[in-house]
């Protein structure tokens, strides 16, 4: 359903379930910066009442997600990390088009988080059949519903709002350089490291 070309090596879960602060940590910021692109798309397309309204609901949804992660550090002992730079994320938004109309930034903009949400609802559904914490398993099946709507929001919302740009051959573009991009990662305590 995703269209991803590289699944995540199920050992990423080893990685990850053996420094579990880190993990939430890194989650729990990932939860953030989603809300804030949320927001972000809202701000400069506010002349969409239901891309308004859709943002709007993803924004509180993903805080939701951040508090539920900040919970279980707290119940856990740990203590949220200071923010850190998503380097996998970094390279993504360096590949969206900024140099063309409005439109098409926008509508890269739109590809960007679904790509996103892709790779967290695939991270997501490793982690919920591969770690041996059954309480975080559950957590993480949870976690990869929602991601795989908001993908499928974002990406509908490309589809609707694209004036100059084919979306299904840009799509590709995306799903292709994520594909080499990601080969680098799932070495490290990261929802996309």
């Amino acid at each position: 359903m995703l269209g991803l070309k590289l699944p995540t090596d199920p050992r990423w879960a080893n990685i990850a379930e053996g420094n579990l602060e880190e993990i939430l940590t890194d989650h729990a910021w990932c939860e953030q910066k989603a809300a804030s692109n949320a927001i972000y798309l809202i701000i400069n397309n506010s002349e969409l009442p239901d891309l308004v309204t859709t943002m709007t609901e993803i924004a509180l949804e993903e805080m939701q997600h951040f508090q539920m992660v900040h919970n279980i550090i707290k119940e856990r002992g740990y203590t949220l990390g200071r923010e850190r730079a998503d380097d996998y994320v970094g390279k993504l938004m360096k590949f969206c088009k900024k140099d063309g109309s409005r439109n098409q930034s926008f509508i890269d903009r739109l590809l960007f988080a679904a790509m996103i949400e892709a790779r967290s609802c695939e991270r997501f559904r490793v982690l919920s059949t591969n770690i041996k914490d059954q309480e975080l398993a559950k957590f993480y099946h949870e976690l990869m519903v929602s991601e795989a709507n908001h993908y499928t929001v974002f990406l509908g919302f490309a589809r609707k709002y694209a004036v100059d740009v084919d979306v299904e051959k840009r799509w590709q573009e995306w799903l292709d350089f994520e594909g080499e991009l990601i080969k680098s990662y799932g070495t490290k305590e990261q929802i996309h490291g």
